[in-house]
């Protein structure tokens, strides 16, 4: 549990840090999928940010898109983007690049900076929900925030 709480911890730290009041939020089951988040927060899907982590092909650098939990992400459109192709991230690579675990992404906090791209249709909601670093943790906040935390471009994704 050290390594779970660590994550955790990590994620409400830094949002102490920014000046953000946020409170990282545990939730009794799972919120591994967007679906399972929104029904613990009693949340719309769509107001689910799931950070998603890809690996560029050529770089082998980590990208991470931040979705609405209701859409699928364009990997090709995203790739047109970011000029490099868009291949699976494992969960090694995902822990070893982010420091969390897959399910538990936060849009912040990540070991190394990476290029984030921000799925424009958060942008609609008054609040949205993110992981914390742990699957059982979220934050709400607003797709303001998130686009200032993250420095993360905003774009059409799905």
């Amino acid at each position: 549990m050290g390594e779970i709480h660590e994550g955790v911890q990590q994620v409400q730290a830094l949002l102490s840090e920014m000046g953000y009041g946020h409170t990282v939020v545990w939730l009794p089951d799972s919120a591994r999928t967007a679906q399972e988040a929104a029904e613990a927060i009693g949340c719309e899907v769509a107001q689910i940010a799931k950070s998603i982590i890809f690996r560029l092909q050529s770089s082998g650098q980590p990208l991470l898109v931040v979705a609405s939990g209701a859409n699928r992400v364009n990997e090709k459109r995203i790739a047109d983007y970011v000029h490099d192709t868009l291949g699976k991230a494992d969960a090694d690579f995902v822990r070893e690049r982010t420091g969390f675990v897959i399910g538990g992404v936060a849009p912040v906090g990540h070991r190394e900076k990476m290029i984030t791209i921000i799925d424009e249709d958060l942008l609609q909601f008054r609040t949205i929900w993110a992981a914390a670093g742990h699957p059982k943790t979220v934050f709400q906040l607003t797709p303001g925030e998130l686009v200032a935390m993250t420095k993360g471009q905003v774009m059409p994704v799905k």
